[in-house]
């Protein structure tokens, strides 16, 4: 009889005997007992709050090793395949393809150890993460405790940034996070009950309501009577599969990443004081020298040139290269430029990492790479996290120039318009003389409590110095 051991990720000793061997039903009744590992939605970056399963790379009864990918998982950034931690047998799946807005810490599945009945899998009644212990905090001598940690509370990174922000205490908070965790979302809900609570306490009050006279049978029905305070009127959502009736809509489902980019958005707006600055550049000399690599067979594209001018001004402005953490800024010691690429999910911000270091061909091979992974939705957490520096180029859909949304806790977004054609009249050899010059906009948006005006107009002019001279950018 021939048989082999193996021990089981959880330190359960597995037996692999012949087909023909008598130990397998004995062995399968054994493992009876053995509870199924589960497996829970995770925290795939550091923001997300809930996910969406988008398909399921292994089926129910396949084997699972450590390290398989099991799944992929919408985050709010991006679609993310989650691999297995455990060995087993996939022998329930509990969220199918296309569960939406699923919660961290959530079972999505259970996994059963070889050997077992993975159709006879009991289903556990509590589906939901267990919460972990947290050990009290140590005192440190001489520091003055925060005001969160007198009471306790465990907060979201975007939830305590916009507490600090607007100077509020999370006291009266209801989490709604897993584990207890006061997500962003509770604040904001606070934050929309704060003026509505100062304008019911300024108020003043009202006249005493006298009885209403009653309608004689003659009087026009109720129904049609105008109100006093009209409510807005929200028209009917049609109906799958019939002709659009006047007035109705059809609903758009949101995805995460669509989601999390309002939010986004609206605490940028919202809570970043934006200031901006515009200025033309000329292309000539970028267009000359791409034309000269072309002829090397160097393929490189004007957001290329545009990336290195911005990672050598950094480096010439350090007092740029700065995030604002809610209390102050911090000066960060990499230059790694966001490129804001557009997919069918929504606007993600890859990153060439230590963009100052490299060459102008080196980066347009990493930003193109980097722009079909995120079109595949197929980015790694570390490839759209962090970054120092965003850049934001319309100009091959046509748009001359626009202000762009600052990606806190950056401190500034550039904005790019398309290069346009302009006749200029110059001094000539035999006097004036008109000339042609290719320009570009460029719009700086920077946050003014980190950048001010001042510091946000040097910035632009030495960006404009070394994008039109890019032979001396490049060294």
């Amino acid at each position: 009889m021939a048989a082999s051991l193996r021990l089981g990720c959880r330190g359960f000793l597995r037996l692999r005997f012949a087909p023909d061997s008598g130990f397998v039903a004995r062995a399968s009744a054994a493992l009876r007992g053995v509870p199924p590992v589960k497996v829970f939605m995770p925290a795939l970056s550091p923001t997300m709050e809930e996910g969406s399963v988008v398909k399921w790379l292994k089926k129910e009864g396949e084997t699972v090793n450590a390290g398989d990918a099991l799944c992929e998982i919408e985050t709010d950034k991006a679609v993310v395949t989650m691999e297995s931690s455990e060995d087993g047998v996939l022998a329930k799946i509990m969220m199918e393809e296309g569960s939406k807005n699923v919660r961290l810490g959530t079972l999505i599945a259970l996994l059963v150890e070889e050997g077992q009945d993975w159709k006879q899998v009991e289903i556990p009644s509590d589906t939901t993460a267990p919460s972990p212990s947290v050990p009290p905090p140590v005192p440190v001598p001489g520091k003055t405790e925060s005001p969160l940690g007198k009471l306790g509370v465990r907060l979201s990174p975007a939830a305590r940034h916009i507490l600090d922000t607007h100077g509020l205490e999370p006291s009266g908070i209801n989490p709604t996070g897993p584990r207890g965790i006061i997500t962003k979302e509770d604040v904001l809900r606070l934050l929309e009950q704060k003026p509505a609570k100062k304008a019911a306490e300024k108020r003043p009050p009202g006249p005493p309501s006298l009885p209403q006279p009653t309608a004689a049978p003659s009087a026009l029905p109720t129904a049609s009577a105008p109100s006093a305070y009209p409510r807005p009127l929200t028209p009917p959502i049609s109906v799958p599969g019939q002709p659009a009736a006047q007035g109705t809509f059809s609903e758009i489902p949101a995805s995460n990443i669509r989601r999390v980019i309002a939010k986004r958005l609206t605490e940028s707006k919202t809570t970043v004081p934006h200031a901006y600055a515009t200025t033309d550049c000329d292309l000539g000399a970028v267009l000359k020298l791409r034309e000269e690599l072309a002829r090397g067979n160097i393929k490189v594209s004007v957001n290329d040139f545009i990336i290195k001018a911005t990672a050598v001004t950094l480096k010439q402005m350090p007092d740029v290269n700065v995030t604002w953490d809610g209390e102050g800024a911090r000066q960060l010691h990499t230059i790694d430029i966001s490129i804001a690429v557009a997919t069918d999910r929504g606007l993600i911000t890859p990153i060439v990492r230590d963009a100052v270091a490299k060459g102008v061909q080196e980066i347009s091979l990493q930003a193109k790479a980097l722009a079909k992974k995120a079109r595949d939705g197929k980015l790694l957490p570390e490839e759209y996290q962090g970054g120092s520096f965003s850049i934001s180029n319309l100009g091959m859909f046509g748009i001359s120039g626009f202000s762009a949304v600052i990606n806190p806790p950056q401190a500034c977004i550039l904005a790019v318009g398309q290069s346009r054609s302009e006749l200029r009249l110059v001094d000539g050899s035999e006097g004036p003389e008109l000339q042609r010059y290719q320009l570009m906009q460029v719009t700086l948006s920077s946050d003014g409590r980190v950048v001010d005006d001042e510091l946000a107009s040097k910035f632009l002019e030495n960006f404009k110095a070394n994008l039109e001279n890019p032979a001396l950018a490049l060294h």
